[in-house]
């Protein structure tokens, strides 16, 4: 499928890498192809030899094409692809946790494999049509979902899932993480983090599994629930973006989502008491049409090949040592 630039937006696209843009924008590290049916845009690990990326041409204007066509978002976020190709042998829906490692790791699979593969993101959990329950509702063609433990129960107990098929792929913390620049506040205790939360102008953070999680049990066992400034937004990308934009002081999410982000920095891990580690499975779909291809993926993503790729985004690799 190929997605016309004016609807793309680096919150939205977390598989290329959003970073900071033009206006306080954001910039994807892909490349921005046409072809006969339109426009299509590449993560850099596919780009031709000698051929830019976008963010290479961010805040330098960029080719005339580039300029007549934005592809520069603030807060319109993608619901759709992360990247995709026309003729897909597969397709995946994941969540943010993942999404990194996942775009570190695929390009192996898919070179040793001769596989293409369609990506398609969604929220783990939450509420409205970005969620991948929601998007499966709603008659999306999935192969494969890679989600957190809690968003995937819930699709089990409505059927969605092939039983036997879930794979643990890797866990990862909560974290905080603040502007690039901006001194890095103690957060190594309940006492001290909810010191840091209070006087925080603004805090964000996602609005699926970990933002419910600190909503409803973090927030309340700092005693703090009624009275820090928070902002919960769709997913955890458009936390990132609204933290390197300058909009809040502080984001919180799976250290995941928040590493290798341009314009913010990791604090560092919750406390202990207040800390919840989150598992990311993945698992074939209900009605799935590309089984065996989809049990390879699940195969090469808890391979021992894809565990560095795993660990570089802050995440551990389930069952590995």
């Amino acid at each position: 499928m190929v997605v016309p630039p004016d609807r793309l937006s680096g919150e939205g696209l977390r598989g290329f890498g959003a970073g900071p843009g033009i206006g306080g924008g954001l910039c994807l590290r892909a490349v921005l192809r046409h072809c006969a049916s339109g426009w299509s845009a590449v993560p850099l690990s596919r780009r031709s030899p000698g051929e830019p990326g976008i963010a290479a041409m961010c805040g330098r204007g960029g080719p005339a094409a580039i300029r007549e066509r934005p592809i520069i978002g603030t807060h319109q976020a993608v619901d759709s692809m992360i990247f995709s190709n026309e003729t897909a042998d597969l397709t995946v829906m994941i969540s943010g946790g993942f999404a990194l490692a996942y775009e570190a790791a695929l390009p192996d699979f898919e070179r040793a494999t001769g596989l293409r593969v369609r990506t398609l993101s969604g929220a783990s959990q939450g509420q409205g049509p970005r969620t991948i329950r929601h998007q499966l509702a709603h008659g999306a063609q999935v192969d494969v979902v890679i989600l957190s433990n809690e968003g995937l129960h819930e699709l089990t107990g409505e059927g969605r899932i092939v039983e036997g098929s879930a794979a643990e792929l890797a866990t990862a913390p909560l974290a905080a993480a603040v502007r690039a620049g901006a001194p890095h506040p103690e957060i190594g205790t309940t006492a001290a983090l909810a010191r840091t939360l209070r006087a925080a102008r603004l805090v964000v953070m996602p609005g699926s599994t970990s933002g419910l999680f600190i909503q409803d049990s973090v927030l309340p066992r700092l005693g703090i629930a009624e009275t820090v400034r928070k902002r919960v937004l769709s997913r955890g990308t458009e936390s990132a973006a609204a933290l390197a934009a300058g909009e809040a002081d502080l984001a919180l999410g799976p250290v995941s989502e928040l590493v290798d982000v341009p314009g913010i920095e990791v604090v560092g891990p919750l406390p202990d008491e207040v800390q919840l580690v989150q598992t990311f499975t993945a698992a074939i779909v209900a009605g799935a049409q590309a089984v065996a291809p989809a049990e390879r993926l699940i195969a090469h993503l808890v391979s021992a090949q894809a565990a560095a790729a795993i660990r570089r985004t802050g995440m551990e690799p389930v069952g590995r040592g």
